[in-house]
């Protein structure tokens, strides 16, 4: 077992996303391992102040800051390198740094975190170079392994499938009622039956699916009267204007809901207040946002073409469609929503989410990966 563990990220505390709350939780399972085998665990984040370190998820000693300092950053990590055992990078676009750490340590075990899409497209010679010198790609998914296999003829034995957990640190529901206060912010009765769809709302990411949604909410409104699509996430100026034409376009201003950024305290009871979460998106790694609805008891539709099936488990734990089909989306949503779940079964459908993605198997899991071993 290493006595001297590394996890180098550009952004971990200070930003919300699916990228970030993968990395805090493998922060904190990693930190975790540590504990138990009394070896030395540290975070290191480019970006990050030390000042916006959560400190559930480690202690002060074992992270640190460099508050956009770039060089300050690459000095320390090539010093620490020298003795470090394993460096686990977060980010393909820290590759540079990554082969500097096998030039001046060569025994160093160096080990990328894979995604999605930052490794799905075409890469530059430092980074195709980096995946094949570092030791281990972890992938999200077996979608982003079959991708970095195929795309950049990476031999699979040094690929693992580490699959995300569900936030130790999520507050999960353990009664399912519909919070009044979301229904009176929103003018909503329990009779109106809720889409919800969260996610960055980015011009340069239009393969998230929402629009599909927009544009079958017209149909599906005549045939659900009551039917609401909450759309919630941070948006950009020019996303902004593209969407509110959608809505007017086809004429779905009285269905459509856009809340902007969502807190994370307030994330459970939006999937609480919501009949079923939909994202039928094209290029998610994996989508940490379906694990963390089906774990809040809200049944799931997503895309079939990406690395969300490994999140429902190839259908076990939510539907997945063909996003570019929009009779078939109609027809699932037309489906789930004419089924409503009982309490009893949306709390299965915890038990069953936190069955596969707790962090406890995660942690496991990473001891066997530091240890050598297979995972599955």
């Amino acid at each position: 077992m290493p006595k001297k563990i590394f996890l180098l990220t550009l952004q971990t505390f200070s930003s919300t996303g699916g990228i970030q709350k993968m990395t805090r939780t493998l922060a904190h399972s990693l930190q975790q391992v540590a504990l138990h085998n009394k070896f030395k665990f540290k975070l290191w984040s480019v970006y990050d102040n030390d000042s916006d370190l959560m400190p559930q998820y480690l202690p002060p000693e074992s992270f640190k800051g460099f508050s956009v300092n770039r060089g300050a950053f690459i000095v320390n990590t090539l010093k620490i390198a020298v003795t470090a055992d394993v460096i686990i990078i977060s980010h393909i676009n820290l590759a540079i740094i990554g082969l500097g750490i096998k030039i001046i340590n060569p025994k160093c075990k160096v080990w990328l975190i894979a995604h999605g899409i930052e490794v799905w497209r075409p890469l530059s010679f430092i980074k195709k170079y980096f995946l094949k010198k570092c030791n281990k790609i972890i992938c999200v998914s077996n979608f982003t392994k079959q991708e970095i296999i195929k795309r950049h003829k990476i031999n699979s034995d040094k690929c693992a499938v580490l699959n995300n957990a569900v936030d130790p640190f999520m507050v999960l529901p353990k009664s399912f009622e519909k919070p009044k206060h979301l229904l009176e912010r929103y003018q909503l009765t329990t009779n109106n039956v809720i889409l919800y769809t969260l996610t960055r709302l980015a011009a340069t990411e239009q393969y998230k699916g929402y629009e599909q949604v927009i544009k079958v909410i017209n149909k599906l409104k005549h045939t659900v009267p009551s039917i609401k699509y909450i759309l919630s996430g941070q948006y950009d100026a020019i996303e902004e204007r593209r969407i509110k034409q959608l809505i007017s376009d086809y004429k779905v201003e009285d269905q459509i809901i856009l809340t902007g950024f969502i807190n994370e305290n307030e994330l459970a009871d939006h999937f609480l207040l919501a009949d079923l979460f939909i994202l039928p998106s094209k290029k998610e790694g994996f989508g940490i946002v379906f694990i963390e609805a089906l774990a809040c008891g809200l049944p799931v539709i997503c895309g079939n073409v990406d690395g969300s099936l490994d999140a429902i488990r190839n259908g076990e734990l939510g539907r997945a469609i063909n996003p570019d089909d929009l009779i078939e989306l109609e027809n699932a949503l037309a489906t789930d929503l004419n089924r409503s779940l009982t309490i009893a079964e949306r709390k299965n459908l915890q038990k069953q989410c936190l069955h596969y993605f707790n962090e406890d198997d995660y942690i496991i899991k990473l001891q066997r990966l530091l240890n050598n071993e297979p995972i599955s």
